[in-house]
């Protein structure tokens, strides 16, 4: 049925198909989203402090801002937690029946998605300007470099992926909200068929039962004496 498929959604209810499903570009960029918030907080969390060699205490590989490398872990993990969200969303979507309620998951899909990526940009640009002010010095032997440039990278690259699911997201918002079916005046043509019927008239009812009217004379008159009939009275 046509009506069952709002917002970009599958016949509610059919079974999941996993091949389907992550060959969908939507599936795909929320994996690759997944993959860099992974890389992201490994790096940083991993490779993103040093200390000096006479001092136990460490500092932030970025410009020794603490701050960056809070920024990048906690993005790293509420990013990652964001996209198994969705796409735990995602296999559950066809299953929902509601048209109101499709249209709010894609909603949030498309606020979430605009936000991580704003997100992702600012980050990028925080990280990149504290890695440029930092003394290379600090770090004699360059063995936080490779990580500190692949989270920047990587969260270069994440302003994309997220800008892309925000752009497919909004591409099923427009297709349920311009298509006629799913509108506010939508009802099943079902129950057209069952509010629209009524008793049932039958042809020629009224000058049947009209009483001593012109149809009760005129079978009288077809059954006169003319054919042989005789009539007889009670």
């Amino acid at each position: 049925m046509e009506g069952m498929q709002a917002y970009g959604a599958g016949k509610a209810g059919g079974a999941f198909d996993p091949v389907t499903f992550f060959q969908q570009p939507q599936t795909i960029l929320r994996i690759v989203s997944w993959l860099f918030s992974i890389v992201i907080f490994g790096c940083i969390a991993n490779e993103g402090y040093i200390n000096r060699p006479n001092e136990v205490q460490e500092y932030c590989i970025f410009n020794q801002n603490q701050n960056a490398c809070n920024y990048g872990v906690f993005m790293g993990s509420m990013a990652f937690l964001c996209c198994v969200a969705f796409l735990a969303l995602d296999v559950y979507f066809p299953q929902i029946s509601s048209v109101k309620d499709r249209k709010k998951a894609v909603m949030a899909d498309i606020g979430v998605s605009a936000f991580w990526s704003f997100m992702w940009f600012v980050g990028f640009c925080f990280l990149a300007n504290q890695w440029q002010a930092t003394d290379q010095n600090e770090d004699p032997l360059r063995e936080r470099g490779d990580a500190a440039r692949a989270a920047i990278t990587f969260a270069f690259f994440s302003i994309f992926t997220w800008a892309g699911q925000a752009f497919l997201g909004f591409q099923r918002y427009k297709l349920g909200s311009d298509s006629a079916l799913f509108s506010q005046e939508y009802t099943d043509p079902s129950q057209d068929a069952v509010a629209g019927s009524g008793p049932y008239t039958s042809f020629g009812s009224d000058d049947l039962e009209s009483g001593g009217g012109g149809s009760g004379q005129a079978v009288d008159s077809v059954f006169d004496g003319t054919t042989g009939y005789q009539r007889q009275d009670y």
